[in-house]
């Protein structure tokens, strides 16, 4: 259990489900013809696929081991400590050296696989990001958050680079006849990505004027440190009506048509957002920002369900 801990074994469920979702309603259903039943225009196998979820997922707990690594004092400070308390640093440095090394020779399995060798260095690329996040990026505010936000995005666009790229070639007959549709596939893709950025970038604001304390005493100068909780709450609130906003017009511009995407995005996805923005105003205590990170969670783990909702109703609509 202390090493699941280390690793956030529940938030790398979350990623490995979202990514699995993706994969098999919104693309599997993208790429579906009825003379071409297949998934001849995804170019990972099953168990490609699952190896390139494997290889996120372990550079992914990397990032959450030499994190904790790094913020031994913090974590002591804000009474959470892992690292140097029920598991040594010598063990979390062997696993985070074990974690890279399988996602990154995955990776370049995988980028071989699909004859686009280049791909591997996505992989080391973002293990080298995270080390740079947990030793340099976190001492600099926004910018550490801004990072964190634009990983977890990825993680969706990746799914487009490895099982949609590699087919879009002019030898690729179903490419030939159905580019309007996969280029389509690759924006929603974009789409998800976006809103995944803006929801994960609150989130890590928030997680920081939750651990103002433990930072200021540490000496990292994050924005709740530089300018107090509450301006930093106030930026919060100010920033949270974007993505009401644009989902509000994503939803009425693409979706209107089919009521029950309407009833889930309303009671799943827009009531919590603005539930938040209420509540991001006037929050003061520990309680109250730990209660604000859990429902932006619970707004990105139902927004991620969202693409097998409308998956379902664009494919069964009349």
């Amino acid at each position: 259990m202390k090493y699941l801990k280390l690793v956030r074994f529940q938030n790398l469920a979350m990623l490995a489900l979202m990514q699995i979702l993706f994969r098999y309603t919104f693309m599997k259903s993208a790429t579906y013809t009825e003379l071409t039943p297949t998934y001849n225009f995804l170019a990972l196998s099953h168990a490609q696929f699952f190896l390139l979820v494997l290889a996120t997922v372990c550079i992914a707990a990397a990032g959450y081991v030499i994190n904790d690594i790094m913020d031994q004092e913090t974590d002591e400070i804000a009474k959470k400590r892992v690292v140097g308390k029920t598991i040594s640093e010598k063990a979390a440095y062997n696993l985070y050296v074990i974690l890279n090394v399988t996602g990154v020779g995955i990776g370049f399995y995988l980028s071989n696989a699909i004859d686009k060798p280049s791909f591997a260095s996505l992989f080391i690329f973002t293990a080298a990001l995270l080390y740079f996040y947990a030793t340099t990026l976190k001492q600099i505010a926004v910018l550490g958050n801004i990072v964190v936000a634009a990983i977890l995005s990825f993680s969706i666009l990746i799914l487009g680079l490895f099982d949609l790229v590699p087919s879009t070639h002019e030898g690729n007959a179903f490419w030939q006849g159905n580019k309007a549709q996969m280029r389509q596939v690759f924006g929603i893709l974009t789409d998800y990505a976006i809103f995944a950025f803006i929801i994960n970038f609150l989130r890590e604001l928030v997680k920081d004027v939750e651990d103002t304390d433990a930072d200021y005493a540490a000496g990292i100068p994050t924005l709740p440190v530089l300018i107090g909780k509450n301006r930093t709450m106030k930026i919060v609130f100010g920033l949270s009506f974007i993505p009401v906003l644009l989902f509000i017009y994503y939803v009425n511009a693409n979706l209107a048509q089919y009521s029950y995407v309407l009833f889930y995005a309303l009671l799943f996805i827009i009531a919590p957002l603005l539930i938040f923005t209420i509540k991001s105003w006037s929050a003061k205590s520990n309680k109250e920002f730990k209660n604000l990170s859990f429902l932006l969670k619970a707004v990105l783990f139902f927004g991620i369900l969202s693409i097998a909702v409308i998956t379902y109703a664009t494919t069964h609509h009349a």
